[in-house]
């Protein structure tokens, strides 16, 4: 008997993911590979400024590839062809979404940064090769998209919740979407508010020396032990680079031995009084942390990488604290805080604590979810009344427009340090 598939896909600015169901929501095979329209962008504004000076098509036949890649990859590995397919639905930001349909990208790249179309839509693509047509989840506004839509979605149970920012006796969660884009939400069951900050790829592996996507090879976890930096791979081989959970790992570890001050400096060896030093050397004018070395490659995060990592926290923490701020909600009134993303496995609480991406006292609140965005798309598939209950959710959010305001640049430079 023919087996019933699912396709469930979470198209990010730098990474694709996708998960392949069976009719029960059994996970018959999971996957993820780089967005080819990288090519022409590492950041989704570039993109689009690339698709309205004619590069749409190609954007759009770009991301078709890759999802076509992914899918492969994805039935290769659940012994399924295409045909088995009998249900599809895809989340993605406002500008990876406008790109796949093929839309007019003006209102999302000039105020007021509304899409034309902000509902739950079908997609019929040919190229696509699906015999199914592709769910897209629907939009929040021009910066909020439906992977943000989707996190929420696939949360099992919401706390009762009052109003903007807090309610009575409910609780208030904040949920963050650490990508490109970084995505954030506060609230709770009876409403939420929303916005984006441009993180840009670094938390993915993007723009990273030594980075790649979560997937076999990848540096995941770094801890230490003694004088050894121990390096955790995805697969158990010789590492091939650094995903962005590694590089979570390795720059907390090394703010917590001495190897990078609060300002993220790279310090010099004569400033090490353990023989951690050793994996310190000159790169340039600057120091870098030389992870690991073989015949054939060297693993080694740069003054640089730090730099466009403290950007993309920065930019994550100044989201946080300006949306607390705009709601009115005091950062001990959070009460969870759900952390998800498509970049790699978990991230642990110290992590999270050394790098200062969260306020302090919301660190032993935290909860990393990998891969929130696909278990709503999942949680989707798998519902009758998906579709109404995406509208029901959606007509509770309310969005922020955030990024490049005066509240947003001042938490931004406040955020930089460690």
């Amino acid at each position: 008997m023919t087996r019933s598939l699912h396709l469930a896909l979470d198209l990010g600015t730098t990474t694709l993911a996708g998960r392949l169901l069976d009719g029960q929501g059994q996970v018959l095979a999971e996957g993820k590979v780089a967005n080819p329209q990288r090519a022409l962008g590492a950041d989704i504004v570039r993109r689009l400024e690339a698709a309205l000076a004619g590069e749409g098509e190609r954007l759009q036949a770009l991301l078709v590839e890759g999802i076509n890649a992914l899918l492969d990859e994805l039935l290769h590995a659940a012994g399924a062809g295409r045909a088995a397919l009998t249900a599809a639905a895809a989340a993605a930001n406002p500008g990876v979404t406008a790109l796949l349909a093929g839309d007019d990208l003006r209102p999302i790249l000039f105020p007021p940064h509304r899409p034309r179309n902000l509902s739950l839509r079908i997609l019929d693509l040919p190229a696509l090769q699906l015999p199914v047509p592709l769910t897209l989840f629907p939009l929040l506004s021009g910066y909020v998209g439906g992977d943000l839509v989707a996190c929420l979605y696939g949360l099992d149970s919401l706390p009762p919740f009052q109003g903007e920012g807090r309610g009575g006796d409910g609780r208030t969660i904040l949920v963050i979407d650490l990508g490109t884009n970084g995505e954030i939400a506060l609230g709770g069951q009876g409403g939420w508010l929303a916005t984006s900050v441009p993180a840009g790829p670094a938390f993915e592996g993007g723009e990273i020396s030594c980075g790649q996507l979560a997937t076999q090879g990848a540096i995941s976890n770094v801890s230490r032990s003694g004088d050894r930096l121990q390096l955790e791979v995805i697969g158990n081989g010789a590492p091939t680079g650094l995903a962005g959970s590694g590089l979570f790992a390795v720059i907390a570890v090394a703010i917590d031995s001495g190897l990078i001050d609060r300002s993220g400096r790279i310090v010099s060896p004569a400033e090490v009084d353990s023989n951690l030093s050793r994996y310190l050397r000159p790169d340039g004018q600057a120091q870098a942390l030389c992870l690991y070395r073989d015949a054939r490659r060297e693993i080694v995060v740069t003054q640089g990488d730090i730099r466009a990592f403290q950007l993309a926290k920065g930019a994550v923490r100044a989201g946080i604290d300006a949306l607390l701020a705009r709601a009115d909600i005091a950062v001990t009134a959070v009460e969870q805080v759900i952390v998800t993303g498509a970049f790699g496995l978990s991230l642990n609480r110290q992590s999270l604590k050394s790098v200062a991406i969260l306020p302090a006292v919301m660190v032993e609140k935290a909860l990393f979810i990998p891969g929130g965005a696909l278990a709503g798309v999942q949680r989707f598939l798998l519902q009758s009344e998906g579709a109404a209950q995406l509208q029901a959710l959606t007509a509770k959010m309310r969005s922020y427009p955030l990024s490049g305001t005066p509240a947003f640049e001042r938490a931004f430079l406040a955020a930089l340090d460690f």
